[in-house]
């Protein structure tokens, strides 16, 4: 579990949480919590994900802080589709990893995606996406990632149904510059499901799962939680978090409970 230092700073956060759960969003913001459980949702976001996890290493003594920005930019193409970016921009501190008495701090390799969706909903009320999926080498520290050029296809298909989003995003990356150290050959998949309550509450669960084809080695953190619309002056964001449980990793990944904070800042149309 996470030591007694890290439990003193989440308590804070929580209870920086709880107040701000009991400001009000506005009560036409129904349909941007429902935007925001969707991938694909023509609205301009910025979340901010911090997560920490620990047991990693030779003798599960290191332990990682990894703050991920995502913004997410919609593109009108035409009157029937939009073009959507997602970027993963990951900031890391590593500590007693990947031995005792050694760390890192700096960023790692982004992770890019653009998605082709149609703008409106097929007959039977889902949504989906596709295209493609780049990594790109822009870590700081040959241990903060695998600084290799990759690229693949991406995807994603979901439903919406009253209080209710479930769905799945899925990718894969191939290495394609020769004169990279590493290789990448990893699937990722992501099976969703959320739920928003009449305030504006989402409760979330999800997995992010993994497989290297390489190393044959799976990844499978089960994450669950909650994220509160709210608003500061004219200011809508969505902040939350939870507990992620590693149900599977590599050799030398982390173990057990993990803990994640969500902070998203959006900025509707108009």
């Amino acid at each position: 579990m996470p030591d007694l230092k890290l439990i003193q700073v989440m308590v804070f956060l929580m209870a920086a949480c709880l107040w701000i759960f009991s400001q009000v969003a506005r009560a036409d913001d129904a349909s941007i919590a429902q935007k925001l459980a969707n991938p694909v949702a023509s609205l301009i976001s910025v979340p901010i994900q911090i997560n920490y996890d620990d047991k990693y290493g030779v003798g599960e003594k290191g332990s990682i802080w990894k703050t991920n920005v995502q913004p997410v930019i919609p593109v009108s193409l035409n009157d029937d589709w939009n073009m959507i970016s997602r970027t993963i921009l990951p900031f890391i501190d590593q500590s007693d990893f990947p031995v005792q008495g050694h760390g890192e701090s700096g960023v790692g390799d982004v992770v890019q995606s653009f998605f082709f969706s149609p703008k409106a909903p097929t007959a039977g009320g889902l949504i989906w996406g596709v295209g493609p999926v780049i990594n790109i080498p822009t870590a700081t520290k040959d241990a903060l990632g695998p600084r290799a050029w990759a690229a693949g296809p991406t995807g994603l298909v979901l439903k919406q149904s009253g209080p209710w989003t479930y769905g799945a995003l899925g990718n894969h990356l191939w290495s394609f510059a020769k004169e990279d150290n590493t290789e990448i050959n990893a699937s990722f998949v992501q099976p969703f499901v959320s739920y928003i309550t009449p305030k504006k509450l989402t409760y979330y669960l999800n997995t992010e799962s993994t497989y290297n084809w390489d190393s044959k080695d799976w990844s499978v953190p089960i994450n669950v939680g909650a994220n509160q619309l709210v608003k500061f002056g004219n200011q809508l964001m969505q902040i939350g978090g939870g507990v992620r449980y590693w149900a599977d990793s590599g050799e030398f990944g982390p173990k057990g409970w993990a803990l994640r904070v969500n902070v998203v800042f959006v900025f509707p149309k108009g």
